[in-house]
């Protein structure tokens, strides 16, 4: 089971770095065509047709993809200052209750996210931009990177309470 969702973290992370690669090549293309429409003039004036709202689609699919991986990997900012401060028990004691607390409000988000989703779905709600997309595709990355932070932080509590110990430990503070 560890390896399983290792492996969904990590390709969850691969998820939201193509992405950002996505936003990269559409914005760089985009920029390319402007300056060839302001070199050559109004007749080499060419533009990507709803770029700016694809660029909007990757980047909502970088950050939720990317919580669950963050999360995993330590990444998540967190007041190392106060729990660093804190003896071996009692900061333990706190990384349960904030990973419990973290698991409810992301499943809270979850559940949200999906009820917008299928609301999106249900109605037929579109993007505006030239090209139309209907928004419940770009969403289904928002409920799966919120449902995985949700598994994330269930998985990591769990860990925690088998090993009696904080396992949430900054690399920079040991």
């Amino acid at each position: 089971m560890r390896r399983i969702l290792d492996t969904l973290y990590k390709l969850a992370g691969a998820i939201a770095a193509l992405s950002i690669l996505g936003i990269c090549l559409v914005v760089s293309t985009q920029v390319m065509l402007n300056i060839v429409a302001r070199i050559g003039g109004p007749g080499w004036s060419y533009t990507l047709p709803s770029y700016a709202d694809f660029s909007g689609f990757f980047l909502a699919t970088a950050t939720f993809m990317a919580l669950a991986y963050t999360l995993r990997a330590g990444g998540h900012i967190r007041v190392n200052l106060l729990v660093g401060a804190l003896p071996k028990r009692p900061r333990w004691l706190l990384e349960l209750l904030t990973l419990a607390i973290g698991a409810m409000m992301a499943g809270y988000a979850t559940y949200y996210a999906a009820l917008l989703l299928d609301e999106s779905y249900r109605y037929g709600d579109m993007s505006t931009g030239i090209i139309a997309i209907p928004l419940w595709i770009p969403q289904i990355s928002m409920v799966a990177g919120l449902g995985l932070l949700t598994v994330a932080f269930v998985d990591t509590l769990v860990e925690a309470l088998i090993a009696r110990a904080p396992v949430l430990v900054d690399e920079g503070a040991e």
